[in-house]
Formats: C-alpha cells, structure tokens, sequence
C-alpha cells in the first residue's frame, strides 16, 4: 500500500484533535508532512507535537506538492469552502471540518450581518456556493471527507449496524449538543462562524441522524428525504446580568445561543434538534432513536463509566476532566477513551482507508455535508419568518 501524505490547513484546536486522532490510526501507511498556518508559531507547535515534517504560512504550498495527497482543513469555517475548492482542483483528497460553508458576508452587507442580511439571501447563497462546491467534487479524483465525529462514534455505529439488520423504521429521533459556550472570542460573530450554536454545536445531532435516516433507507430499500423544517432559535443570555453571566462562557453579538429544529422526513417521521450554550456541568451529547421495532440510545457525554469526587482542586491544574467542566471539585464524570467514544478515532480510521485503498466512499460524505448545511439554513430561513420551510 502507497503511504498517504497528509498536509493539516490550520494549527488551532481542531487540528489537535485531528493530530490525536492520527496517533490512534492502525494499519494504514500514513506520513504527517506539512502544517499551514497564517500563525508560524501555532504551524510550529503543532508539528512539533505531532510529528510533522515541515511547515509553512501558505498552504497553497501543498495544493503542487507531490508528498501530500490529503489535505486536512482545520481553518476558521470562512475559509473552508474555498480550500475545498482549491485542493479538489488540484486532485488531492479533502478532509473538512464542519461545517462545510456557511453565509460569513457579501460586500454591501450592512453589519452585523446576523441581524441585518436576511436568511433568505444567506439560504440562496449557501445552496449556490454548495452547488458550485459540488461540481468541483463530482470531477475531481480525489475524495471529499467530512469530518462529522457523531456519525463514527461507537454508539451510532452499533445502532446502525443494528438498524440494517432488523430493518428498523426510524419513527422518531431526538439530539442534542449543548455546552456552557465556547473558548472561541470569536463564537459570537455571524461573520466568523457562519450562525450561533445551531451552526457550532446542532450541526452534530443533526448530521448524525440524517446519516442513520440514510441507513435506514438503505436498509429498506427506499429513498428518504427532508420534506420540511420548523426553528425557533433565541438569545437568551442577553437577559443576563454581569454575575448571573459567569458561568456561561458565550457573548452573542449577532448568533443565537440557544436553537431548536423540527425536521419532517418523506415518510412522514420526525426528528428533533436541540442546540444551546446555556448547558453547565460539562458537554451534553446524545441521540436517541424510537423505531418501529426497537429504541436506541447513542449516549456520549457524559458518560458514566468512571466518576471523580474532589472535595478541592489542590493539585489538579494540569488534570483535564473534560471540555465544559468549570470546576474540578465536587462530583464529576470525567471523559474517558473521548476521542473513541466520540467517534474521532473511527473517523480518521474511515478516511484514511478510503484515500489509501480508493475503493468506497466514506461514511461521512458529501451528499451527508450537503444535506446537514441545507436543513441548517432552511431552519435560520424558518426561524426568522416563523414558518415551515418546504424542501
């Protein structure tokens, strides 16, 4: 088997998390050569800490070099379409983050855009960026990747396999990921992250249970698809005082901090979104799937395999319980095996066999990314003409 080449676009915390999950990748020859990053100091960091060869401030360096056949794309989400673009012209294999685009401004937006532009203009631009994205994917040799975590964790892998077997009927689903906000300064801003916590957080339940409506689909041998979308989104900290505000790390300027999306599929089931940055006690991950003969629950954090009680945080600087914890003290059920259990393992797993071996698509696709950044949109479009949007 060939060695992959992988170049990382972005030396942040996301391209930590994809440098953890390249550690934990078996069987398949891979090489880490280049980090890109505007930031020499942060492309420096992470190649040292994860091993990579060089490192550079132009990524466009690693679209002509022959060593890199993936190109990894960590960057801020405004940059994401179009290094997708740029890297599938050139043939390598793409690795995105989510989202895969989003409505970051136009000249001529009057802003803050969030409040200003409406969600209509940002519905028709995203289908249109997306349309363009997809021609380039569709004629490029290389393959498209998303790296949608939810869709290879453990538990949505076994209900899956499970759905397959019994040819479940999904009746119902429900997701959530809610946090206590964002380490991000910048989680605020439309024009930096492209929506509020539908956009940062929601887009993982709701990924992860459009890729199980697939399997169902699949399975049954029928085609399945989003008939219509209700939201409602809020920003409800704003009602907060100072005080009352220093426990939940979000300042929205023009995004929603708390989101809810109610899907209606072709068959007439249902699906239900919940996205906030309001959630205090560590990160909230969960799916849950009623079917027409069996109930699954895909539960990730928190988990309750191993719990912690300190009455004090005396020497636990440098320990990490999980992300979202605000205090090491008390009662506590810390992360553990997080990156298996919250799927990144198996994620670069998927990918890197399918760059290596080039004979199947990934399980986090495309079409998967295209579909999640369509309802998202549809739901802000819903969300502020209080209405359902028709797909």
């Amino acid at each position: 088997m060939k060695s992959i080449g992988i170049g990382i676009v972005g030396g942040g915390y996301a391209a930590w998390l994809h440098g953890c999950a390249y550690e934990k990748v078996s069987k398949v020859p891979f090489r880490l050569v280049t980090v890109a990053d505007v930031c020499p100091e942060s492309a420096r960091k992470t190649a040292d800490l994860f091993g990579f060869q060089k490192t550079t401030i132009n990524y466009e360096e690693m679209l002509c070099d022959d060593d890199i056949d993936i190109i990894d794309i960590c960057t801020p989400p405004v940059l994401h379409s179009q290094i997708v673009a740029k890297a599938m012209k050139a043939g390598k294999h793409v690795i995105c983050e989510k989202p895969l685009t989003g409505y970051f401004g136009r000249p001529g937006d009057a802003v803050p855009i969030g409040k200003t532009v409406s969600k209509a203009k940002m519905y028709q631009s995203v289908l249109a960026d997306m349309d363009e994205i997809k021609e380039i994917v569709m004629s490029s040799k290389g393959k498209f990747m998303y790296a949608e975590n939810f869709v290879y964790a453990p538990s949505t892998k076994m209900a899956a396999q499970m759905i397959q077997v019994k040819r479940s009927k999904i009746l119902f689903m429900k997701g959530e990921e809610s946090l206590k906000g964002s380490s991000s300064p910048l989680a605020g801003q439309w024009d930096k992250t492209g929506g509020g916590s539908l956009m940062r957080v929601g887009c993982h339940p709701l990924t992860g249970m459009l890729y199980l409506k697939g399997v169902e689909a699949k399975a049954r041998g029928e085609c399945i698809t989003v008939k219509s979308v209700v939201a409602d989104t809020s920003v409800v900290t704003k009602n907060l005082s100072g005080e009352e505000h220093q426990y939940i790390d979000i300042y929205p300027d023009d995004v929603e901090d708390i989101a809810t999306v109610s899907i209606t599929f072709s068959d007439d089931s249902k699906a239900l979104i919940i996205a906030t940055d309001v959630c205090l006690g560590g990160a909230k991950n969960y799916m849950e799937l009623y079917c027409n003969n069996a109930n699954f629950v895909c539960n990730m954090t928190p988990v309750n395999i191993f719990g912690t009680y300190f009455p004090d945080e005396k020497d636990m600087e440098g320990m990490d319980l999980g992300f979202g914890l605000s205090t090491k003290a008390g009662w506590n059920h810390p992360f553990v095996s997080d990156d298996l259990i919250r799927g990144y393992i198996g994620e670069f797993q998927d990918f890197l066999e399918c760059a290596c071996h080039g004979n199947r698509e990934p399980l986090s696709s495309f079409e998967l990314a295209y579909e999640s950044m369509r309802v998202m949109y549809a739901a802000y479009l819903s969300a502020e003409e209080g209405r359902k949007i028709l797909l």
